[in-house]
This record gives structure tokens, C-alpha cells and sequence, in this order.
């Protein structure tokens, strides 16, 4: 059995200057956990594949294309592939969520 603690996993370098920790990388799925404190975001951006997003904790704003909606825990929300997204955390507590490429 493979366990991953990912407050031990090292936080990577990345565009958005935010802590994103890379869980597991195969090459059928990758699965990151992002963090953002509050005011930070990511930039929105495309990926050339499907993503899904899973809310951890916090309410964060998810934009894909043209919609924008206010996200809270427990939620799944799907991300077509070369569709601009990005997320924002205009609270004043943290937001976690789960990127998973396919």
C-alpha cells in the first residue's frame, strides 16, 4: 500500500505563486491539493486536458469560460479541457481543493 501525507509533500513551484502540493503523478491521472490564502488566485488559464476540481475546505469563486460561481466544501466541479478557469478566494479563511487531470 502506497500513502501519501501531503503535508510532508514538498509545495511546487508554479505560475500562480500559490501552494500547490503535486499528491500523485501517473500517466493516466495527476492529482494536486491547492491552497489559497485569502486574496490569493489562480490566474486564469487553459489545460489540454479534462479537469476536475474537489472542494476540500473554504468557499472559493470557480470560473470556467463564462460562468463564475461561489464553490463551498464536498463539491465536484468539472473543468473541459482548452476552456479558460481559474479560482479566487475572496473569503477571509482558507480554501483547499483537489486538481485532477484525466
Amino acid at each position: 500500500m502506497k500513502t501519501f501525507e501531503v503535508n510532508k509533500i514538498e509545495i511546487s513551484p508554479n505560475p500562480h505563486g500559490v501552494d500547490v502540493r503535486k499528491i500523485y503523478n501517473h500517466e493516466m491521472v495527476q492529482v494536486d491539493q491547492v491552497t489559497l490564502k485569502p486574496g490569493e488566485k489562480l490566474k486564469k488559464h487553459t489545460t489540454p486536458v479534462d479537469v476536475l476540481f474537489y472542494s476540500l475546505e473554504g468557499r472559493g469563486i470557480v470560473e470556467i469560460g463564462d460562468e463564475k460561481k461561489e464553490i463551498g466544501p464536498d463539491t465536484l466541479i468539472e473543468s473541459p479541457a482548452n476552456i479558460p478557469h481559474c479560482w479566487y478566494n475572496e473569503s477571509a479563511g482558507l480554501v483547499r481543493f483537489l486538481i485532477i487531470k484525466l
